[in-house]
């Protein structure tokens, strides 16, 4: 087994832990914040835009049996990465589009992997491509939020279309 970790930010991180969860090879995801200038910051002091953090997953994922790549893949699919600083009604620069990398390959990866995205999407992708930062675990209430939630508003008709989205683009690569 080779354990690695992605830490990647697409919008609210419900969403994307939520995705991740059901990625074959994919041991843990966790909801924090990276990225920013403060100490140990709270959701609140994220929400307000002034931290500089984006809401950002942890992935710890082996990757005998998904890859860097794969995970990227997965990425610039359930997000839109030509939008600055928004996905969908979340606005503002903790939902940032953003890769940061934990070593050059995945930095060499991400910027391989972006430049062949360039060409899916009909505007230019911004998605920041940074190296790792300190990274804060977000508040326990925030970690597994679809699963504890699925009928919730937000999770029922934002979060829940983008695991449906995993689920029919990236069939073989569910966990069972």
């Amino acid at each position: 087994m080779a354990i690695e970790t992605a830490v990647i930010g697409g919008g609210c991180f419900w969403c994307t832990e939520a995705v991740y969860q059901e990625v074959k090879g994919v041991e843990h995801v966790e909801s924090g914040y990276t990225g920013g200038h403060i100490v140990n910051p709270t959701y609140e002091q994220v929400c307000d835009g002034t931290t500089g953090h984006a809401e950002v997953v942890a992935i710890t994922f082996d990757n005998e049996k998904v890859s860097f790549r794969a995970l990227l893949e997965i990425f610039f699919t359930i997000h839109d990465p030509t939008t600055l600083n928004r996905q969908g009604n979340d606005v503002g620069t903790q939902y940032r589009s953003v890769i940061y990398y934990q070593s050059p390959e995945q930095k060499e990866t991400a910027k391989h992997v972006m430049a062949e995205m360039a060409c899916v999407w009909d505007a230019p992708i911004v998605t920041e491509l940074s190296a790792a930062e300190t990274y804060y675990k977000a508040e326990d209430y925030h970690q597994n939020y679809f699963r504890q939630h699925p009928l919730q508003g937000y999770c029922a008709f934002v979060v829940a279309p983008k695991v449906a989205k995993l689920r029919k683009t990236f069939m073989d690569q569910i966990k069972a």
